[in-house]
């Protein structure tokens, strides 16, 4: 960035007395703009033409593919015609709050992408409280959605804005404490400190240092599906029960923000993820061109995430959505109580070994490619089950 900002001075850009601050500033606003509509707003539209088809895929459907090649312009056609929707505001409906409510949730989900470490350089601000911002910008949603409850006037809304409310503050809990061990381990809150503590090779990555953040790993990512609203924890918009929850008195783009914002949540939540234990953008390094090896490590991160994220449409397209209770007993009874223990754990584990311990790397490593053997054994079984299943009795 102050490369770029010094090539711009010694171009008389701006003009020969334009202070350095302003055109830094304008450089960074120019840049997170391009970051925000070229990548952020088409990744959510795009990702939920994915997951439609890999939900198709799983159910034995087709999924959208009229729209485009293979269905692939259907996001855009679905965001032309909400755009072109009447925007209607109920009578009864408080007029301020509910105008405001989809914009704080997409807020909340384009502040993230200002910490997001794509590659060693690719990112807008590397602050030293990175992963701490993250969080922090990330719970605005509950306020969006809680507001969009309440300013409906309607009893579906308010249910679904009390349920998600009680929902992402409860699982900010063990998910923030999940996050402990890998600062633990590093003592960096920086996204970019907590990559560069981490090697490019698995066994060199958080997830498998020791036992305590293999389990962190799990809990953080269940309990970013439940403060996403993913199923099987989607109860705030529970279409069974709420008709569309807190989004169910709003139409045209201010019901698509909504979710909008829940599809591109996926991208933040693989980040975090593959930031936190993955190694993020780690790559051997294989050149000395500062561009390659960016490429290389963007290339990387971003394999990570949409493999997170895939993972996140499966999850969706499998299991059944839980009830409330079981929703908050397993965050209060069993993920706070073995997220403290998860903490605790690794502050006697990094008081042992300050260094770390290599050995329970490889031996971490190697269980998790017996299990992850044992598990695609599994899903090519249950596959090839089902497809003799649709050849002996075809459906009509």
């Amino acid at each position: 960035m102050r490369t770029l900002v010094q090539t711009l001075l010694a171009s008389g850009f701006f003009g020969r007395n334009t202070p350095y601050d302003l055109v830094a500033a304008i450089a960074v606003f120019v840049l997170s703009a391009a970051v925000f509509l070229g990548v952020a707003f088409p990744f959510a539209g795009i990702v939920s033409w994915v997951e439609r088809r890999v939900w198709a895929r799983i159910q034995s459907r087709v999924g959208p593919n009229r729209v485009g090649p293979n269905g692939f312009l259907q996001w855009l056609a679905d965001g032309v015609k909400h755009v072109c929707k009447e925007d209607i505001v109920p009578t009864d409906a408080d007029p301020v709050l509910f105008k405001m409510a989809p914009y704080l949730v997409v807020l909340a989900f384009v502040l993230p992408w200002a910490v997001m470490p794509f590659s060693s350089a690719l990112i807008l601000a590397d602050l030293n409280v990175g992963i701490l911002y993250m969080t922090a910008v990330t719970a605005i949603t509950v306020v969006g959605v809680l507001m969009a409850g309440w300013a409906s006037n309607d009893k579906w809304s308010l249910i679904g804005g009390i349920r998600s409310a009680a929902q992402i503050v409860s699982y900010e809990i063990p998910a923030g404490l999940s996050i402990f061990p890998v600062v633990l381990m590093t003592g960096t809150l920086s996204m970019q400190g907590i990559i560069r503590a981490q090697g490019w090779a698995p066994q060199h990555w958080f997830l498998f240092a020791n036992p305590f953040t293999f389990v962190a790993a799990n809990i953080l990512f269940i309990s970013a599906l439940a403060e996403g609203n993913r199923t099987p924890f989607d109860l705030p918009e529970a279409e069974s029960e709420l008709v569309a929850g807190f989004a169910t008195e709003y139409s045209g783009m201010r019901y698509l923000f909504f979710f909008m914002a829940e599809w591109g949540n996926l991208f933040i939540i693989g980040a975090i993820i593959a930031t936190l234990f993955l190694g993020g953008w780690q790559f051997p390094r294989v050149s000395n061109n500062p561009v390659v090896m960016n490429v290389l490590e963007l290339i990387t991160f971003n394999v990570k995430v949409l493999f997170l994220v895939f993972v996140s449409m499966w999850v969706r397209g499998t299991l059944p959505r839980v009830r409330i209770d079981q929703l908050m007993t397993l965050c209060w009874k069993y993920f706070v109580p073995i997220a403290f223990a998860n903490m605790i754990g690794t502050a006697i584990w990094v008081a042992i070994w300050p260094e770390g311990n290599p050995v329970a790397g490889y031996i971490m490593f190697a269980a998790g490619i017996v299990v992850a053997i044992v598990f695609i054994r599994r899903v090519v079984f249950y596959a090839k089950r089902s497809q003799m299943e649709l050849y002996y009795y075809p459906t009509i």
